[in-house]
C-alpha cells in the first residue's frame, strides 16, 4: 500500500460509524434487526464495540467481515473535523449519509493502489495514477459534496481501468480459466479445480467447495465468498482479493494467500481436514 494512503480501518479514531450509519437484518450474520442511523445495542459510550471479542459467538459474524478501508476515521476526523454525532447531533444525518459514500471511495482506492503496484499494469499505470488522484480529491470534498456524489459513475469509470489491468495480469497464464464473471456458482463443487487466471469478477461462490482449488492469479473482485470452503486452496497472486472476502470464507493453515493479506483470526492454525 502506498504510504500516503490511509486505507486500514482505525476504530480508535472513528465514531463507530459502521455501528450506526449502516442497517442490518436479523439473519445468520446478525443477531438482530437494526435500522440505518440507529446505534447498535453493543456500541459503548466511547464508540467501541462492547462484544468485539465475542462477535461470532454472539451472532454478529457479519461485523467481523466488514472493512471500511479507513473511511471511518476519514469521515470522523477530517470530513467533519472531529465533531461526533453524539456530541453534535446536528451533524448526525449528514455524517451517516457521507460514510457509505466514503467507504466506497476508499474501496476504489484500495483496488487502484493494488493495480498500480502490479508489474503487468505498466501500459496503463499513468491512467491508474490519474484515477487514484481523482478519487483522493473526491474524498477531500465537503460533506454536502460527498453526500450528493454519484458513486456509481465513479465506480464505472474506475472499473474500466481495473478490468484492463486484470486482463494484462492474467494474459500469460497457461490454460487460463474460462470467463465466469458474475456466474452463479452457489454451492458448486469446484474441489481441486484449475481456476488459474479465471475471471471470477462478481461471481456468486457462496458455500462453494473450493478445497485445494488452484486460484492463482484469478480475478476475484466483488466475488461473494461467504462460507466458501478454501481449505488447502492456492490463492497466491489472486487479483483484487480483500480481507473481508477471506473473513467471510472458510480456510485453514494450508490455504495459500497473497503476501499482503493476513490469515483471518477465526481460521484454524492447522490443516483442517
Amino acid at each position: 500500500m502506498s504510504p500516503t494512503l490511509d486505507l486500514k480501518a482505525d476504530c480508535a479514531n472513528c465514531f463507530g460509524l459502521c455501528c450506526v450509519a449502516l442497517p442490518f437484518a436479523r439473519s445468520a450474520d446478525f443477531a438482530m434487526d437494526k435500522k440505518a442511523g440507529d446505534p447498535c445495542r453493543n456500541l459503548r459510550a466511547d464508540f467501541r464495540c462492547g462484544v468485539h471479542a465475542e462477535l461470532r459467538e454472539r451472532g454478529f459474524a457479519g461485523c467481523t467481515v466488514f472493512d471500511c478501508f479507513g473511511a471511518g476515521q476519514k469521515v470522523s476526523r477530517e470530513t467533519f473535523g472531529g465533531r461526533d454525532w453524539r456530541g453534535d447531533p446536528g451533524v448526525a444525518r449528514e455524517m451517516f449519509a457521507v460514510f457509505p459514500v466514503m467507504r466506497q471511495l476508499h474501496e476504489l482506492l484500495r483496488y487502484l493502489d493494488e493495480a498500480i503496484a502490479m508489474p503487468a499494469a505498466e501500459p496503463v499505470r499513468d491512467d491508474l495514477r490519474e484515477a487514484l488522484d481523482r478519487v483522493v480529491r473526491l474524498t477531500e470534498g465537503a460533506p454536502a459534496e460527498l453526500a450528493a456524489l454519484d458513486v456509481r459513475e465513479v465506480r464505472g469509470e474506475v472499473s474500466v481501468l481495473l478490468l484492463r489491468v486484470s486482463e494484462l495480469a492474467r494474459a500469460d497464464v497457461p490454460r487460463r480459466g474460462k470467463d465466469r464473471r458474475g456466474a452463479d456458482l452457489i454451492g458448486a463443487n469446484l474441489k481441486g479445480a484449475d481456476l488459474r487466471g479465471a475471471d471470477l469478477r462478481g461471481a456468486y461462490l457462496i458455500a462453494a467447495d473450493l478445497r485445494n482449488a488452484d486460484l492463482r492469479r484469478a480475478d476475484l473482485i466483488g466475488a461473494d465468498l461467504r462460507d466458501a470452503d478454501l481449505r488447502g486452496a492456492d490463492l497466491t497472486g489472486a487479483i483484487f482479493l480483500t480481507r473481508p472476502q477471506l473473513a467471510a470464507a472458510r480456510g485453514d493453515a494450508a490455504t495459500r494467500l497473497p503476501a499482503a493479506l493476513g490469515r483471518p483470526a477465526h481460521w484454524p492454525d492447522h490443516p483442517d481436514r
